[in-house]
C-alpha cells in the first residue's frame, strides 16, 4: 500500500520536490528553541487545571486532536517554507517504512505515558507529577538518547542528570510530608513513576527515525508522531473511560455534553505540547536528541513554579520550604550543566 502511495503520490510531483524545511543553523538558535520547548511542556497542563469539573479522559480527547492539528500546521509551513534538506510531503513519501513505523510507534508510547502522566497531575498536582514524572523519564530518556546519537559533552551531560535526579528525590520528600496522612500520596508517586518509565521510551524511537537512510525530516517525523498519539487514543483513552483510574465510567455522551470552553482548554493545550515538540525535535538536528531532550524536559522546573506558585499545591504543607528551595536550585544547575554540554 505504502509503495502504490509513493507511486501516485506528492514523490512524484516536482513541485513537492522543490520545497524545504526550516532548521536552525546556530547555537543561539537551537538554544532558542530549546527553550521555547521547556516552556510550553511546562505550561500545556495548565489547561488540564482550569476546570476542575471535566475529567482528565475527556480533556485528552481534545488535547489528542489539537497535537495532531498543530502538527498538520507545521508541516504546511515550517515543513515546507525552508532553505534546508526535502520539504514535507517529498520527505514523507520516500522515507522508509521503518523509519515510519518508529515515528507512529513513538506517538503510541508517548499517549499512554501522558494520559498517565495528566492522571497523577488530577490525583497529586503539577509540582508532583512533572517533577517525578517527567525527571524520571528525563534521566532514562537521555541516556537512551545519547546512546542512539552520542552527541556534547558527556561528563556535563550526566552531572545535569545527575542533579535533575537529586530535585526528583527533594520533590518525593517534599510531597510524602505534604500528604503525609492522605491516601493519595501513593497513588500520585505510582502514577507519576510508571508515566515517567513509559515517557523516556517514545523519544529515542523518534529521534531513530530521523537517522539513516531514508530518514525522516524533523516535521514528517512529528506528524507521523501525532498520527500514532491520535490513534492510540481512541484505544486507550476508551479503555480508561470504561475503567477510570478515580471517579465513574464515562461515555462518549459525556464528551459531547462538554461546554465549548472545556473542548478549547483541551485542543489548547495539544497546540501548546505540540509547539513544544516541534522546537525539540527541529532543536535536535543540531544540538542533538540527548542534549535537546534534556534540556526540554526542563518544563519539570516550569511545572512545579506553576504548581507551587500559582496553584499553591503545597499551600497547606508545613517544614518543606527548604526542600523546595533545594529542589528549584538543583533543578536550575542541573539545566545549566546540560546547556553548557550543547557541541
Amino acid at each position: 500500500m505504502i509503495d502504490e502511495l509513493r507511486c501516485f503520490g506528492a514523490a512524484e510531483n516536482p513541485i513537492f520536490e522543490t520545497l524545504s524545511v526550516y532548521l536552525p543553523e546556530t547555537y543561539f538558535g537551537a538554544l532558542l528553541f530549546m527553550f521555547v520547548t521547556m516552556l510550553c511542556w511546562g505550561s500545556w497542563a495548565n489547561t488540564a487545571k482550569i476546570d476542575k469539573s471535566w475529567r482528565f479522559e475527556l480533556y485528552y480527547w481534545d488535547y489528542a486532536i489539537g497535537v495532531f492539528l498543530m502538527s498538520m500546521v507545521f508541516a504546511l509551513t515550517m515543513g515546507s517554507w525552508g532553505s534546508s534538506g526535502v520539504g514535507f510531503f517529498s520527505n514523507l513519501f520516500h522515507a522508509s517504512l521503518g523509519n515510519i513505523l518508529k515515528a507512529l510507534f513513538s506517538g503510541m508510547i508517548f499517549n499512554v505515558a501522558n494520559i498517565l502522566l495528566v492522571a497523577a497531575i488530577t490525583v497529586a498536582g503539577m509540582a508532583v507529577a512533572f517533577p517525578i514524572g517527567i525527571g524520571l523519564a528525563l534521566v532514562l530518556g537521555t541516556l537512551l538518547n545519547y546512546f542512539v546519537s552520542p552527541q556534547g559533552n558527556a561528563f556535563l551531560l550526566f552531572i545535569g542528570v545527575f542533579l535533575i535526579l537529586l530535585a526528583i528525590i527533594l520533590d518525593g520528600i517534599a510531597y510524602r510530608k505534604a500528604c503525609a496522612k492522605s491516601q493519595l500520596t501513593t497513588k500520585g508517586i505510582t502514577l507519576s513513576l510508571v508515566s515517567g518509565v513509559l515517557m523516556s521510551l517514545f523519544y529515542p524511537l523518534i529521534a531513530e527515525s530521523m537517522i539513516g537512510g531514508r530518514h525522516l525530516n524533523p516535521y514528517s517525523a512529528v506528524f507521523l508522531f501525532s498520527l500514532g498519539l491520535f490513534l492510540a487514543n481512541l484505544v486507550v483513552n476508551t479503555l480508561f473511560m470504561k475503567k477510570p483510574i478515580t471517579g465513574g465510567q464515562l461515555t462518549a455522551h459525556d464528551y459531547f455534553r462538554g461546554r465549548k470552553s472545556q473542548h478549547f482548554y483541551g485542543v489548547l493545550g495539544g497546540i501548546i505540547w505540540c509547539v513544544g515538540m516541534m522546537f525539540n525535535v527541529v532543536a535536535s538536528t543540531h544540538a542533538g536528541p540527548a542534549i535537546a531532550y534534556s534540556f526540554g524536559q526542563g518544563a519539570t522546573l516550569i511545572a512545579a513554579i506553576w504548581g507551587v506558585f500559582i496553584w499553591r499545591e503545597f499551600k497547606e504543607a508545613k517544614n518543606i520550604a527548604s526542600l523546595l528551595l533545594f529542589m528549584f536550585i538543583s533543578y536550575i544547575l542541573g539545566l545549566l550543566a546540560i546547556g553548557i554540554a550543547i557541541p
